[in-house]
C-alpha cells in the first residue's frame, strides 16, 4: 500500500515558516496588523467596517453607512450590531440597531444613532465622525425581530431612539399586505427620526401613525392605548424605547393577561472608568489580583496561579487571547484602550494588554 501526501502540504508548511519568520522579524507588531492597514476588511480578520456616509436624520441623530468586512453574515430585521468606536484613544464598544433591510452580505448596511446629553459615543458618532473611518463591528443578534410569516395585525410601540429596529422591519417588506399600527413618542415632530419616511408610509396606507409629541402633549400614558389602538391586545406588538416606557407596557400586557403578545427591547447606558492598573478577576478559575498598569494580564495571572493559555514564548502568537467580559485593558505596544461590558464579545491579548482599571477575564 502507497500513502501519496498531497502537494500543497509542503507549499503550506513553507507558507507557515514564512509566517512565523515574518513574525519574529516584526515583533511586537504582527505581520496582520500590517494587513489590517491596507486590507482592513479582509476575510479571516477581525469583522470591522468602513464608513462610507452619516446622513443626518434630526438635529441629534444621523444614520451611518457602513461597508461590512468579507465575514458579515448578515442579519434579520430588528436584529443589532455591537459597533466598537475609538474615542479619544479609548475603543468603546455599543448596540445599534441595524435599519436597512437584509440583502447580499456584501451590500453596505446602515446603523441610525441619536445622540444622548453627555452620551460619549453617541455624540462622537453623530457629531464627529467621517466618511472612510474605520469601526469595529459584531455580528448581528437579537431576537427582536419579526416571526416568519409575519402576523397580519401588529402594533409597534416606540419612542426616540426606539424606532429604529422597527425602521429596519418596516422596510424590509415583511409587512406588506399586514394591518400595522405603530404609536411614537419624540419631543417634537422635527425630533422624529425617520418622520417623513414613516408620515409617507401612513400617507400611502401601509401604517397608521400615532404621533405623540411630548413637548406639547406630555409623556405618553401606557392606558392611553385603550382609546388610541382599541384593539392593541389582540395585536402582537413590539416596544422598544425609554426603560420607564417599557416597564409600564409590561405591565399593562400582564394585568390584561397577554404577555405572549409582547416583545421589548432593552438598550443599556454604560460607563467604564479607565484609569493605571487595576483589579484583575480570572472569572471560572475564581481568582482575583492586583495588577499595576505595567505588568501584562499573562503575567499576572501565572503570578496568581491561574493556568493561562500562551504559545507566546514558543512564538505562536494568539494562543493567549482570552474573552474580555467587563472592564477596561490596555495595549502595552500602542497605549490603546479596550473596553467591554457583559455581552459584548471582546477578545484580548493578555501576553500584551494590562489592566486599566478592574476587569474580569474568563478562564
Amino acid at each position: 500500500m502507497t500513502t501519496t501526501v498531497p502537494r500543497t502540504s509542503a507549499k503550506t508548511s513553507l507558507r507557515d515558516r514564512l509566517l512565523r519568520l515574518a513574525e519574529t522579524v516584526t515583533t511586537p507588531v504582527l505581520p496582520d496588523d500590517y494587513l489590517d492597514l491596507v486590507a482592513p476588511l479582509r476575510a479571516g480578520a477581525d469583522l470591522r467596517g468602513r464608513v462610507l456616509a452619516v446622513r443626518p436624520e434630526t438635529p441629534d441623530a444621523a444614520t451611518l453607512v457602513i461597508r461590512p468586512g468579507r465575514d458579515w453574515r448578515g442579519h434579520r430585521p430588528g436584529q443589532y450590531v455591537r459597533l466598537g468606536v475609538d474615542v479619544d484613544g479609548v475603543r468603546q464598544w455599543r448596540a445599534y440597531s441595524v435599519t436597512s433591510p437584509p440583502g447580499r452580505r456584501s451590500d453596505p448596511i446602515t446603523v441610525t444613532v441619536k445622540a444622548i446629553p453627555d452620551g460619549v459615543v453617541s455624540n462622537h458618532l453623530v457629531r464627529r465622525l467621517r466618511p472612510g473611518t474605520i469601526v469595529q463591528l459584531d455580528q448581528a443578534q437579537g431576537d427582536f425581530v419579526l416571526p416568519d410569516p409575519a402576523p397580519g395585525r401588529v402594533l409597534f410601540l416606540t419612542a426616540g431612539s426606539g424606532i429604529t429596529p422597527v425602521a429596519g422591519m418596516l422596510r424590509s417588506g415583511a409587512l406588506t399586505g399586514a394591518d400595522v399600527v405603530l404609536v411614537h413618542s419624540a419631543p417634537t415632530a422635527a425630533d422624529v427620526v425617520f418622520g417623513d419616511e414613516l408620515r409617507q408610509r401612513a400617507a400611502r396606507g401601509e401604517l397608521r401613525l400615532v404621533e405623540r409629541h411630548t413637548d406639547v402633549d406630555g409623556l405618553l400614558d401606557v392606558a392611553e392605548l385603550d382609546e388610541l389602538v382599541p384593539d392593541h391586545l389582540d395585536r402582537v406588538t413590539w416596544a422598544c424605547g425609554p426603560l420607564g416606557l417599557l416597564d409600564a407596557a409590561e405591565a399593562h400586557w400582564a394585568a390584561r393577561g397577554r404577555a405572549d403578545l409582547l416583545h421589548t427591547e432593552r438598550f443599556r447606558p454604560v460607563v467604564i472608568a479607565a484609569g493605571e492598573g487595576g483589579t484583575v478577576t480570572f472569572t471560572r478559575a475564581g481568582r482575583t489580583v492586583e495588577a499595576d498598569g505595567a505588568t501584562p494580564i499573562l503575567q499576572a495571572g501565572e503570578q496568581a496561579g491561574v493556568l493561562m493559555p500562551s504559545g507566546c514564548r514558543m512564538g505562536i502568537c494568539f494562543g493567549c487571547v482570552l474573552p474580555l467580559r467587563q472592564g477596561a485593558v490596555r495595549d502595552l505596544r500602542d497605549g490603546r484602550l479596550t473596553t467591554a461590558v457583559p455581552g459584548d464579545g471582546v477578545h484580548v491579548q493578555t501576553c500584551v494588554s494590562a489592566a486599566a482599571g478592574p476587569c474580569d477575564l474568563e478562564i
